[in-house]
């Protein structure tokens, strides 16, 4: 075995569901190198998702304090000195905030998955890796230590509170439960209302589900939602803005399936084990789908390739996004349809 470090310094400070991608990551570092301190740089809102996560130091960056924040992330890192940083994100102001963290080690991504100068900045580089999902990507960072990630676990805590108020949204009467989480904050990865709406008359009318709607307290989500109420026939119950991140897992804990485009809560409704019938054309499943069992997502990037690039899926760059008007009604009724119906028959 190879000399374990005494410190690791986590950069990745967005957004929601690369931050769930993580915690794995985490997980593996204290079963492999359980004396090893970790410290990770996280982003305001993220810190809400896993910031109790134990055995980890945070230090949270307000990016929209602007030189603010990366001069209060300088001063909570003013005495530390890391055997290691695992820069995990390569956006330039991500790039520019790992010149706060003095380490002997800086990994980086390999140059295939560099961009905004990404490479200035590091100092070794991941294996270089094609047909990786995202969070086996970010598993790899640890190789450079001479450490392996071969299991995944999440665990994210979620506090007595939150699963008591999830409790009380609807009863546990045993009725399948079908959870809409509509929203994207990539706009082109959203699908119409009115389809939402009739796969919500569907579940409900046909198969007997119960609907809910949930999301954030945006002005965007809310009139999301309002689109999709007014074009339901029947009347899903709408929770949307009511739920913080801790309740939303308990929701999707409770949830038979969970419905929602390439996003945030569908790689946190994954991570509570909860199946997902993800709506893709726009992101390639097999690197940003959920990671646990893709059987019930609906998969249109190579017709979205074909359409709107000219090539089928394998001829175009591994992790190329396909974010054009339009894209997302290659997902047609009968598609989700007939997996929402598929995964509902083969629900314990």
């Amino acid at each position: 075995m190879p000399a374990l470090p005494q410190s690791i310094c986590l950069l990745r400070t967005s957004a929601l569901g690369d931050v769930t991608h993580v915690v794995p990551l985490v997980r593996t570092l204290q079963a492999l190198a359980p004396a090893t301190r970790l410290t990770w740089i996280i982003g305001k809102l993220e810190y809400r998702l896993v910031g109790d996560v134990p055995g980890v130091e945070f230090v949270v960056f307000d990016k929209a304090a602007g030189i603010r924040g990366m001069r209060a992330v300088r001063h909570a890192l003013r005495a530390h000195h890391f055997d290691a940083l695992l820069h995990m994100q390569v956006a330039l102001r991500a790039n520019l905030l790992s010149l706060n963290v003095r380490a002997d080690r800086r990994i980086g991504y390999d140059r295939a998955r560099s961009r905004d100068l990404h490479g200035w900045f590091v100092r070794e580089r991941i294996p270089a890796r094609t047909g990786q999902h995202v969070l086996d990507a970010i598993g790899s960072f640890i190789e450079p230590l001479g450490l392996v990630q071969t299991q995944v676990r999440w665990d994210i805590p979620i506090p007595a509170a939150a699963c008591s108020w999830a409790a009380t949204q609807w009863p546990d009467d045993g009725q399948p439960t079908l959870l809409i989480s509509a929203a994207s904050s990539h706009v082109l990865r959203i699908w119409q209302p009115e389809r939402y709406a009739a796969i919500a008359d569907h579940a409900a009318r046909a198969l007997h589900m119960r609907v809910v709607l949930t999301g954030g307290p945006s002005m965007a989500e809310r009139r999301l939602g309002d689109a999709i109420l007014a074009r339901a026939k029947t009347q899903p119950l709408d929770l949307i803005g009511r739920d913080t991140l801790k309740r939303a897992l308990a929701l999707y804990q409770r949830a038979t399936l969970v419905l929602a485009p390439d996003s945030g809560p569908m790689h946190m409704a994954n991570a509570v084990g909860t199946r997902i019938l993800g709506l893709h054309a726009a992101s390639n499943p097999a690197r940003s789908g959920p990671y646990s069992d893709r059987r019930w997502c609906v998969d249109r990037y190579d017709a979205a390739a074909r359409k709107f690039l000219r090539k089928p899926a394998a001829e175009i760059a591994w992790g190329t996004k396909i974010e054009r008007p339009g894209v997302m009604d290659l997902i047609t009724l009968d598609d989700v349809v007939e997996r929402l119906e598929a995964a509902l028959q083969a629900a314990p």
